[in-house]
């Protein structure tokens, strides 16, 4: 079972509202889905999750362990907003194969293959999502992604999880600084290695020693 949870951001002002406040272009929505963030306004991760069309409404597919606090947060962020953020029932399916009439192809990767939103998990057995993302570079909440995360570091933008000409939205100007005025000092890349022990410590390279964390298997998509 994915450990996902969707939100449902409804009423008239649900697209606007949410439009001041990611990273990604929410004009992008129609009949579609989007990857996009939550930053706090120094720039930094609060989660990433995904937004998906639903007429007026938009869902927000997002992990099951920050669902809680990014609930409270947009309620926070409402004001005067009409509109009302619920918790729903729907379940999110993944899969690569025989991809449902109204699933949604993952915009992180084509690897990614597809979401699909209901009352009960279709997904496709037997597929081994987490090689899968860690091959295409694609960092999970949790694992890679934290609370201390600079979006650009970890590839949002390779993602389609970030727009430079939308306009402001929270965390809006540190992103930007860091798109068109400074030389990223971190990146997010992919380490092969065999020499590891049982910690997941490999051996020094340049003179630093690398933890190899949160490579596991199993688990869902992400």
């Amino acid at each position: 079972m994915v450990d996902r949870t969707v939100l449902c951001v409804s009423g008239p002002d649900a697209k606007s509202f949410l439009q001041n406040l990611v990273t990604n272009d929410v004009t992008k929505l129609k009949n579609n889905i989007i990857y996009s963030a939550l930053l706090t306004p120094q720039g930094k991760l609060v989660t990433d999750f995904f937004l998906v069309d639903a007429g007026q409404n938009v869902l927000i597919d997002v992990n099951s362990g920050i669902s809680d606090a990014l609930f409270e947060l947009l309620s926070l962020y409402k004001l005067r907003a009409e509109i009302s953020i619920d918790k729903t029932d729907l379940k999110v399916s993944l899969g690569i194969n025989n991809k449902r009439a109204n699933g949604l192809d993952d915009p992180r990767h084509p690897k990614m293959g597809w979401r699909y939103y209901s009352n009960e998990d279709l997904s496709e057995k037997n597929i081994d999502w987490e090689k899968i993302r860690i091959e295409n570079l694609v960092p999970e909440f949790g694992k890679e992604l934290s609370s201390d995360s600079y979006i650009l570091e970890y590839g949002f933008e390779n993602l389609n999880g970030v727009d430079f000409k939308k306009g402001c939205y929270v965390g809006q100007e540190v992103t930007a600084r860091m798109k068109h005025k400074s030389k990223l000092r971190k990146g997010f890349c992919l380490l092969y290695t065999s020499d590891a022990d049982d910690q997941g410590l490999v051996v020094d390279l340049g003179g630093r020693r690398i933890i190899k964390k949160n490579i596991r298997g199993g688990g869902g998509g992400g």
